[in-house]
């Protein structure tokens, strides 16, 4: 296993290409499964959660070339409707393979997900919607077994604890698109991604509507054919960039980016006093003078996102002043604060809450990534400190991040590997 070692104190600077959206790519993958046809896939990222998908595709009963950013995928043979434990466990996103399978195919049987640690994420709205459309649903041995003799359209009320959940919207929808009638979904997830699935879907054959906002309608149809999509940038990697420039003192363009995703943070950072050059598909930050503390509340899209709060913390964590995060979707994700503090932060974890008091400046030290996420906050503090910082996991890194260490290095960072 090898650790990622990063020596500090460099201001990074050049030009950056941001990569596919791994929250786009996995749910438009596994879409895949709802049509014999052959489907092209443009703009993916080659990450370990796309290898994993495809391994799963492959043991249902698809064919599937990666290559260069450009998934095909074509049937081989009669769909397996089983996704086995020892693949879905590794990877939450994995799960919505349940809603085309049994679309397609009227019955699935799914392994519970895995994937980060950041906290209880239940699948209840995931299997509350599949059963309002007609679904009989059991749990058996960590699997999910549902089967259908039809489908049928309904009105179905997605909302949890926490407001919308992306996958769920991502499940519920695909299953539908076969159904029979309409299907409305309420308090469905607004974010990008589930945009673009729906895009994919609509270029399949599909009939959707309202995707974006909180009513989605789906009128379904009989069949789904071939489609060729290319995927949206990134949002996130695009945000972990703009904080990298911002951490490091340093003056970065970040290329292939959608503005329009990136509202809040950018709003967030203006209030921090950043000043953002912006363009049609490209944003150039530099740091020009300290910035100020504010105050982060993570929200469903599109307010502030909850993968973007690692690294906000990791740049308030040097920023002088009080900055109080609260994270309102998954309340128990603050893994990283143990290993910011590690590194000389000051941060206090009450409940929901972190407060962070910055200070000058991070020092180098020994941390280990507990989730996609934290492991590019502790990549943040790395670039930022003074000393070197090794970090342990860095797998979860590679769940979500496409060739950060080239990138990275590209713009000056002093980054290697290391074993063990």
């Amino acid at each position: 296993m090898d650790k990622l070692i990063i020596e500090g104190g460099v201001k990074l600077k050049g030009e950056v290409i941001i990569s596919g959206a791994k929250n786009s790519v996995l749910p438009i993958m596994a879409a895949t499964l709802l049509t014999d046809d052959a489907c092209l896939i443009k703009g993916v990222p080659e990450l370990r959660d796309t290898n994993t998908m495809v391994k799963i595709l492959r043991s249902l009963g698809k064919g599937v070339e990666f290559n260069k950013g450009m998934v095909t995928v074509a049937t081989l043979k009669n769909t397996n409707y089983v996704a086995d434990y020892k693949l879905v466990s590794t990877m939450r996103a994995s799960f919505c393979v349940l809603g085309p399978l049994l679309g397609k195919l009227k019955k699935a049987k799914v392994s519970l997900p895995g994937g980060c640690i950041i906290g209880v994420r239940p699948v209840d709205l995931h299997l509350k919607g599949i059963k309002a459309l007609g679904a009989e649903i059991s749990i058996d041995s960590g699997y999910v077994l549902a089967k259908a003799k039809k489908l049928k359209g309904t009105h179905i009320y997605l909302g949890g604890v926490y407001g919308s959940s992306v996958l769920a919207t991502d499940n519920v929808m695909m299953a539908a698109v076969l159904a029979s009638g309409k299907t409305i979904i309420e308090a469905a997830a607004c974010e990008p991604e589930v945009v673009d699935l729906a895009e994919f879907l609509n270029k399949m054959g599909a009939k959707i509507s309202g995707h974006g906002t909180p009513t989605i309608e789906i009128e379904g149809v009989k069949h789904l054919h071939g489609a060729t999509h290319t995927i949206i940038p990134d949002r996130i990697e695009a945000g972990t960039m703009i904080l990298t420039a911002l951490i490091t003192k340093g003056d970065i363009i970040i290329k292939n980016v959608l503005l329009r995703h990136l509202g809040a943070l950018i709003d967030k950072l203006e209030e921090a006093g950043v000043n953002i050059i912006k363009t049609d598909n490209s944003i150039h930050v530099s740091y020009k003078r300290p910035l100020k503390a504010v105050n982060i509340t993570t929200l469903p899209y599109p307010g502030f996102p909850t993968d973007m709060q690692a690294q906000m913390m990791s740049l308030m964590c040097v920023t002088p002043g009080i900055t109080i995060v609260t994270e309102k979707i998954y309340p128990d994700r603050f893994m990283h604060v143990a290993e910011l503090n590690r590194m000389g932060a000051h941060i206090q974890r009450e409940g929901p809450h972190a407060i962070v008091e910055g200070i000058e400046k991070l020092s180098g030290a020994p941390v280990m990534a507990s989730d996609l996420r934290a492991s590019a906050s502790l990549a943040l503090a790395g670039l930022a400190a003074s000393g070197k910082t090794s970090i342990s996991r860095i797998y979860h890194l590679e769940r979500g991040y496409e060739n950060i260490e080239s990138k990275l290095e590209k713009l000056g960072a002093k980054i290697w590997r290391e074993k063990e």
